[in-house]
């Protein structure tokens, strides 16, 4: 990418992840750059000394703990389970081009999918840092 045009990109930039928005084109990146699994030791924190994320569902404060959850949430919201790809948990919004792909197994759902959540659901989530 030129500098000359950095402000086409907005960044959430945290030790975790990236998420990068062009927006010229419209095309969403996310970079996840945890080296490997997340192990937690009893701080909220990573064996690497980062802190875990989690997401929020923000009009409930309440933290996302599975998928039932999750998807509960974005039902209400007006997405529909999407099942092309049996490998992945997937969510359409039929509105909108979105298209949200999540892994089957709960725990690898990581802060990359979060962002991904957060930015096609504005106001609707956040990521946080485990307490």
């Amino acid at each position: 990418m030129s500098t000359n045009h950095r402000e086409d990109w907005w960044y959430l930039d945290s030790s975790l992840s990236q998420v990068d928005i062009n927006y010229e084109n419209g095309v969403v990146r996310l970079v996840d750059n945890q080296a490997g699994p997340e192990s937690v030791n009893g701080s909220g924190q990573g064996s690497s000394g980062v802190r875990r994320k989690v997401l929020v569902h923000v009009p409930t404060n309440e933290v996302i703990t599975s998928y039932a959850v999750l998807e509960n949430k974005l039902s209400s919201l007006g997405w529909e389970r999407y099942y092309d790809d049996p490998d992945l948990l997937q969510f359409h919004k039929r509105s909108t081009v979105h298209l949200i792909s999540l892994p089957k197994d709960f725990s690898n759902f990581k802060s990359l999918h979060m962002y991904d959540i957060v930015v096609k659901n504005r106001n609707m989530f956040e990521v946080r840092d485990m307490e």
